[in-house]
């Protein structure tokens, strides 16, 4: 049977907070080890090796976690990026040599495509890339590190981004073709429900509480929403954790004193997300930088409605399947009237489109076509 490698610096662990980052990775490499063996080389604070079936999980131990938070125009923090650097290197070395991989896939560009190149060049193993919106609109912002970023992505037999803006700019920066590649999670359908046709409505959010994910436009919106308003919502759950916790933590408290039905929480699992978002019957996503969040594809699982901002992918995405209300601008002011409009209306109504969102984002289909893209049927 054909193998194929996975390096990733996002693999789940059992820390609160991993789930958000890595589970649709570990789903992604579960569902492609029915098709071929897989090994994943993963970041983590230890190292490991496990095997269950056809998929090997080999992780390296790193001075820190998440390594989104080494920040490479940071002079301090190179130490660690070198040592990270350096570890991810020996392990895919150590992968190649001892598991012999058909195929190298990186996730994510740099530093995994970097690591892929480098050291499957040394065996003849081709490799592919998968990008994030961080590795092309963060990284390829550092001098220098964007001519290595288009060096990796040039020397990959495919390359894949998980948007549909991404691809293109993927194809910018290395002058190759890119394909869209969408990060999925398979969700315990049974925590969907049928959607309300009326009021009172549920609202939630789940992810990070940073301003590219619009957390502080969202509860501003929430604050500017009138009492006739807040009759037609049943309760808003808010979970997650960041940077503006403070700011989130505050404004729940200032509409919680005027008797609003908010409550926050902290990190879930995906067992618990799912259950968060078969409960709502919208699911706030008011980022101001997106791609196409995994959220998004939970959503679509579960059949929940959404209220979004018309970043990214997303106006693309509802003028093909309408997916629910969106705001004509990532503002606090224009997010609370989409939200006044989606509780005017039946989320039960974006049914048929949800259900065709589910079926694009389809994990069983997304590893087919990979594994076919790579010759390895």
């Amino acid at each position: 049977m054909p193998r194929i490698a996975l390096v990733t610096t996002s693999y789940p662990n059992s820390r609160a907070g991993n789930e958000a980052a890595g589970s649709f990775v570990e789903d992604f490499a579960r569902e492609l080890s029915t098709l071929v063996d897989v090994t994943v080389v993963a970041a983590s604070r230890e190292q490991s090796v496990s095997r269950a079936g056809n998929l090997t999980v080999r992780r390296f131990a790193v001075p820190r976690l998440p390594l989104s938070l080494l920040k490479p125009q940071v002079p301090w923090h190179w130490p660690a990026v070198l040592r990270t650097l350096r570890a991810g290197r020996r392990a895919v070395r150590a992968c190649i040599a001892e598991d012999a991989p058909d195929h190298v896939v990186a996730l994510w560009a740099l530093p995994g495509g970097w690591w892929a190149k480098v050291e499957g060049g040394r065996r003849g193993i081709p490799y592919s890339t998968w990008a994030l919106g961080s590795d092309i609109w963060t990284l390829s912002r550092v001098p220098g590190i964007r001519r290595v970023l288009a060096d990796v992505l040039r020397g990959a037999q495919q390359r894949y981004a998980d948007g549909i803006e991404l691809c293109r700019d993927v194809e910018t920066i290395s002058g190759r073709s890119c394909s869209f590649l969408p990060s999925t999670r398979k969700l315990p359908t049974q925590c969907s429900r049928p959607a309300s046709c009326g009021p009172p409505y549920n609202l939630a959010f789940l992810g990070r509480w940073h301003p590219n994910k619009g957390v502080d436009l969202m509860m501003a919106a929430l604050e500017q929403l009138d009492d006739d308003d807040w009759a037609r919502i049943g309760e808003v759950r808010i979970f997650g954790g960041g940077p503006l916790q403070k700011q989130v933590l505050d404004a729940s408290a200032r509409l919680a004193s005027r008797g609003r039905p908010v409550n926050t929480g902290g990190y879930l699992d995906k067992a618990e997300a799912a259950r968060l978002i078969g409960w709502a019957d919208y699911l706030l996503l008011p980022s101001r930088v997106e791609s196409i969040p995994v959220i998004f594809s939970d959503a679509a699982q579960l059949g929940t409605a959404m209220i979004t901002t018309p970043v990214g992918d997303l106006p693309a995405l509802q003028d093909r399947h309408p997916f629910g209300r969106m705001a004509s601008s990532a503002s606090d002011s224009d997010y609370c009237r989409a939200i006044q409009s989606a509780l005017r209306d039946s989320p039960a109504r974006f049914k048929t489109g949800l259900d065709s969102h589910a079926g694009d984002f389809s994990l069983s289909a997304i590893v087919t076509n990979l594994v076919g893209d790579l010759g390895l049927e």
